[in-house]
């Protein structure tokens, strides 16, 4: 079977497991975990480790920054 997770064209999706570095991230979009887009913890680009309720860091490549950062609440 194809792991889809290490697929050329799946951006990185990282685990945040340092509350501090989360509240970072909500504190600077004035925003709460509840409000992040969602993604389902089925999805198979999710890292195996993230359970409901975890946010997940997705980095893609960008053509007018090098990388795009945006976060991700993993969801049933």
């Amino acid at each position: 079977m194809v792991n889809v997770s290490e697929h050329e064209l799946v951006p990185d999706h990282t685990l945040l497991e340092d509350d501090d570095e989360i509240e970072e991230v909500l504190d600077e979009y004035n925003i709460k975990r509840t409000d992040l887009p969602k993604i389902k913890r089925t999805d198979p680009a999710v890292p195996d480790e993230a359970e409901t309720g975890d946010v997940i860091r997705v980095e893609r490549d960008s053509r007018t920054t090098d990388t795009a950062i945006v976060y991700r609440l993993v969801v049933e």
